[in-house]
């Protein structure tokens, strides 16, 4: 049995990737921040009584700022794949919370591969990394992008992320690890964070539609990204550390659309019109835009087989059926009374 380490795995990739994983036969080990409140809502599905035998999800308390903790996690769990998904992963609090950014994204990768060195020097065995590289690295280069377009970073985040992109390169020249990079363009689903923008679209329709609230407040509505589904991204974080060697791959669908194409289309779908419930907020406007990301995943496809499976109006309609639905229970609970008791059920209720 397979063992693999996740870092992040609390967060959307991680819950997709832990379930893709075990269903593979995988005994999975995920790293977890230690918080006042549970914080496990999107694998709570996937945890088992540890002593149980047929537990194949462990946790650790740890973090991306404690090197000394990686270290004694990879000696204790001795995985064989390592897939750093952790970070402070929102673009625009990035330039609220640079320095703590930085801290985790950048060297939180480089602390990781230092601890997967020293453990690979000293007992001979190979464990091989995925680093959960950007297409933010991207920012203003021209589309479309692939592994030969040139970076051109406009936030914290995406600077951090390169800075872990040719660490993680390096460690492979340097020290022989088997280290990859996956330069993923955006991909979601109805786990996403609800404070990054495709949830929030999708939550606030359907909150909408139910007269739960009245209007949405976004920010840059022409910026153009590639839409994927986290479900489908996971698989090729997985068939790169399959190959026989290490490299470097975008995964992206080839196409983009824009924050309005994407409102748009989930208020659409609730036969409503976008345009009259939206209102353009200056405070989530970037200090610095990316406009438009679009991937070339042709490298992918070609040598590892990868593809897509999930559309972008089908991974709108999937959004928009769970926030439904949610939708539906919160309504039900509010017009009992009972709205504190909604809250605490949505906490937990990621997949």
């Amino acid at each position: 049995m397979k063992k693999a380490l996740i870092t992040g795995i609390t967060g959307q990739d991680g819950s997709y990737l832990a379930e893709l994983l075990i269903s593979k036969g995988y005994e999975v080990h995920g790293i977890i921040r230690r918080a006042s409140s549970f914080n496990t809502g999107r694998i709570d599905h996937l945890l088992l009584d540890t002593y149980s035998k047929d537990a194949k999800l462990f946790l650790h308390y740890g973090d991306l700022a404690d090197g000394s903790g990686l270290r004694k996690i990879i000696e204790k769990v001795q995985p064989e794949e390592v897939y750093n998904l952790g970070a402070q992963s929102h673009v625009r609090v990035s330039f609220d919370q640079p320095e703590y950014t930085v801290d985790v994204d950048a060297l939180g990768s480089l602390r990781m591969l230092e601890a997967i060195r020293d453990y690979q020097e000293r007992t001979g065995n190979q464990i091989r990394f995925y680093q959960a590289s950007s297409s933010e690295m991207f920012g203003a280069a021209k589309p479309p992008q692939s592994e030969t377009t040139s970076f051109h970073p406009r936030s914290p985040y995406a600077c951090a992320k390169v800075y872990s992109f040719w660490q993680t390169i390096n460690y492979r020249e340097s020290y022989k690890l088997f280290a990859c990079n996956g330069i993923l363009f955006n991909h979601e689903s109805e786990r996403r964070g609800e404070t990054f923008v495709t949830r929030k679209i999708t939550r606030a329709a359907t909150r909408i539609k139910l007269g739960l609230q009245n209007t949405l407040h976004l920010g840059n509505m022409d910026a153009k990204r590639d839409w994927g589904f986290a479900g489908d991204y996971v698989e090729a974080m997985w068939l790169m550390l399959q190959a026989e060697e290490a490299d470097d791959y975008v995964v992206a669908t080839g196409h983009s659309y824009s924050v309005r194409e994407f409102a748009d289309k989930a208020f659409s779908l609730l036969d409503l019109n976008a345009a009259d419930y939206i209102k353009i907020d200056p405070r989530y406007f970037r200090p610095a835009e990316v406009d438009y990301l679009l991937g070339d995943a042709s490298k992918i496809k070609n040598q590892l087989g990868w593809q897509p499976k999930l559309s972008f109006d089908q991974l709108v309609e999937r959004m928009i059926e769970y926030d439904l639905e949610h939708a539906k229970q919160e309504k039900t609970l509010r017009d009992a009374g009972h709205t504190s008791l909604f809250v605490g059920a949505l906490s937990g209720s990621q997949h």
